[in-house]
């Protein structure tokens, strides 16, 4: 018997998407405040959940910030380093809020498995981080200021080593004493927009696997005693999500071709076809009745239970599969430089935010 949480899976780690399930937009509301923004072309949204927030959308209370960096899948140099900045301002700001000092010692981990591309983009961003740690012990007369003591370590997954991921970094923490964490670690989403090109910060910690229905035990200051900042990219969606954003994007295509080329749905056929790479958006949707008209019961469905449908019919079968662009290799390369910028940049005062590259392996 297949177990009925099987059919309506929150395929996300994100809290943007976890607001947006309930329906939430820019503004105040049940225990969840929104606010979005636009910095040099890029979108943020700044998320805070309380304890009736955390009630309502299962992500914990504290703040997350989502930053849009879809120049990496555009292979946008500007708009990488762009979002490279952004990302190392976004930290400092989280780093303050926690009360986390220039000079507090930090233990950078990347989460994940090197031998599964789309899951080791923790490990690809540490061996970019700039570690200063053993300078401090070793040879500290010869650090210049502005740099702080960092250490960084992947810990790879329990299904490599055997032991609970929170168990090693735990022990880590116990010898090395760091003032804090920044846990980095690839999420999933529900939407196929936002993968491998939204970047979340968040205060709360990280529960590793949770968004591939693998929860491990969670990362945070409440089992570490010290405040963990978790960073995460969206690498990969589920079945569920790929089919249900299909139908979305038929509908948002019928849409537009009924407004801009007035004719009847004999046209809409692939001879049709001439949009290229426009973008389709939310007001290309086409009212109830010819969205029952294109698609018949499956058009007039709304987002949730067209999930729980296509869910019902996957889950049991086995089919519901975890799923990465193609372009994946490429992808997490960029990101990991992105990532590996920005937080160089917010945890070395002296590092120059106009040239992260040069700081950058």
């Amino acid at each position: 018997m297949v177990n009925d949480d099987q059919f309506n899976p929150v395929r996300t780690d994100l809290a943007v998407e976890a607001k947006d399930m309930y329906g939430k937009e820019e503004g105040q509301s049940e225990g969840i405040t929104v606010r979005d923004v636009k910095k040099d072309g890029i979108k943020i949204s700044y998320v805070k959940i309380n304890d009736e927030g955390a009630r309502k959308t299962g992500k914990k209370r504290g703040h997350y910030v989502t930053i849009y960096a879809d120049g990496v899948k555009k292979q946008d140099t500007a708009s990488q380093e762009a979002a490279a900045k952004i990302l190392a301002s976004e930290l400092e700001n989280i780093l303050k809020l926690n009360h986390i000092h220039k000079n507090d010692k930090g233990l950078i981990v990347g989460l994940g498995n090197w031998h599964v591309t789309p899951d080791a983009l923790g490990p690809m961003t540490v061996e970019k981080v700039l570690v200063t740690n053993h300078l401090f012990e070793l040879e500290f007369e010869t650090v210049a200021k502005g740099y702080r003591p960092v250490a960084a370590v992947t810990p790879g997954v329990m299904g490599v080593t055997g032991i609970e991921t929170s168990e090693i970094i735990a022990g880590i923490i116990e010898q090395y004493k760091p003032e804090f964490v920044i846990a980095i670690d690839a999420l999933a989403s529900r939407s196929i927009d936002r993968i491998n090109e939204t970047i979340q910060i968040s205060d709360t910690g990280i529960h590793p696997g949770s968004g591939v229905g693998n929860k491990r035990k969670e990362l945070s200051k409440h089992t570490f005693g010290i405040p963990v900042i978790a960073i995460g990219v969206p690498t990969v969606v589920d079945a569920v999500t790929i089919t249900s954003d299909t139908i979305d994007y038929l509908l948002k295509h019928f849409g537009r071709t009924w407004k801009e080329k007035d004719r009847p749905f004999q046209s809409l056929l692939p001879g049709g076809f001439t949009f290229g790479k426009q973008e389709l958006n939310d007001t290309d949707l086409p009212n109830l009745e010819k969205r029952q008209t294109f698609l018949g019961m499956v058009g007039t469905l709304s987002e949730e239970d067209k999930r729980s449908l296509i869910s019902e019919v996957l889950s049991p079968l086995g089919k519901n599969m975890i799923v990465t662009p193609k372009e994946v290799d490429d992808f997490m390369k960029n990101m990991a430089h992105v990532l590996a910028s920005g937080i160089n940049a917010a945890l070395h005062e002296t590092i120059d935010v106009d040239n992260l590259s040069a700081y950058t392996r």
